[in-house]
């Protein structure tokens, strides 16, 4: 049969050492199941390349890209090239070029995961939180005015479309409707009085069309405040790029730690690639020394292959994590072990099998 083609994108700092836990869990479900099969082309792009070279990714990376049934990304970012450069030349560009307009990312504690909070229970903290990925705060429109002068200004735009706010809501509503669950908008129409207004008042459009979804809407800051202290009101979010990017990471603080936070990023139309990432950055500080969690990549793997029909097998790769947690056996420094970055990733596998 033919193979799967993922392209590799391991990145910098710990990318590549969680990346190659990933695409060991990846073949050995190859292994375990003969039909699912991956052909998978590693592509070096980073900020060693751009130091190199002054690019992030060739020119015809996205070319190169296009043709992949899915991308696979390890982590961006490194000292010496300033962060807007390796985020919006690479990952960012990405996301955009190939219309990857649902980022999501889900906040759910495990069985056997640390929890900071008290007197929370395992099932409390289950939510889908779906962010829109192509746009909003994150569109890169402004103006830098009168540069190195007293008069100095810049202007950082936040770009809010009909199409991409009613495309990403949707999408959350018709999830919150298969999964059976509510779905909380996540704005700041009070204060941002143009692009979160108009989020709102499409917001209240379309879930005209879904009276059986039960429906909240929260100011961000409020949101924040009851990811902390109610955690279980939430099931699906649907909120903008920045608000999304934000409160996920204190969702991740929540559900484990950043070592157990994937992130898809997906074009439900298939007309691009989607790509699977961890979110937990490239943490140089631990770069080459065996020690970074690969379970996040690991994550994002599974959620690969649910993207590519095999929900069942990226259910299995979470059982096997849980099975980790809860016997704390092959665990990185960061959840109490002291396993390796290849320990961990074998021992999932061992699961796997």
């Amino acid at each position: 049969m033919t193979a799967y083609k993922i392209a590799l994108i391991p990145g910098d700092g710990i990318g590549p050492e969680v990346v190659h836990e990933a695409v060991r869990v990846l073949e050995t479900i190859s292994e375990l199941d003969p039909k699912i099969q991956f052909a998978f082309t590693e592509y070096p792009w980073g900020c060693e390349d751009y130091l190199k070279n002054g690019e992030m990714m060739p020119e015809n990376g996205m070319e190169i890209l296009r043709d992949y049934d899915a991308i696979l990304l390890g982590a961006v970012g490194y000292p010496g090239v300033p962060d807007h450069i390796s985020l919006r030349d690479l990952l960012l560009r990405i996301r955009h070029d190939f219309d990857q307009y649902v980022n999501l990312r889900p906040v759910k504690l495990l069985k056997g995961a640390p929890c900071p909070l008290k007197d929370v229970k395992r099932e409390d903290i289950d939510m889908i939180f779906i962010r829109e990925n192509s746009e909003g705060e994150y569109a890169g429109s402004g103006a830098w005015l009168y540069p190195n002068s007293d008069q100095e200004v810049v202007i950082q735009n936040g770009v809010f479309s009909r199409k991409g706010c009613e495309r990403i809501i949707r999408y959350a509503f018709d999830l919150a409707r298969k999964e059976k669950r509510s779905l909380t908008s996540v704005s700041k129409g009070n204060a941002l009085n143009y692009s979160m207004v108009f989020w709102d008042q499409i917001f209240n459009e379309v879930k005209k069309d879904y009276p059986d979804v039960p429906t909240y809407s929260l100011l961000v800051d409020a949101a924040s405040m009851f990811m902390v202290k109610d955690p279980k009101r939430f099931g699906v979010v649907v909120t903008s790029n920045l608000f999304g990017d934000i409160l996920t990471d204190l969702g991740a603080a929540i559900a484990g730690g950043m070592g157990l936070a994937a992130s898809a990023n997906i074009n439900p139309e298939r007309e691009y690639p989607s790509m699977f990432e961890p979110i937990h950055g490239s943490a140089p500080d631990i770069a080459g020394k065996g020690i970074a969690n690969p379970l996040a990549s690991i994550w994002a793997a599974s959620q690969l292959l649910d993207f590519l029909g095999y929900k069942e097998w990226g259910k299995r790769i979470i059982d096997g994590i849980e099975t980790m947690l809860e016997q704390k056996r092959g665990l990185t420094p960061d959840l109490g072990g002291n396993a390796s970055t290849s320990e961990c990733g074998k021992t999932l596998t061992e699961y796997l099998k």
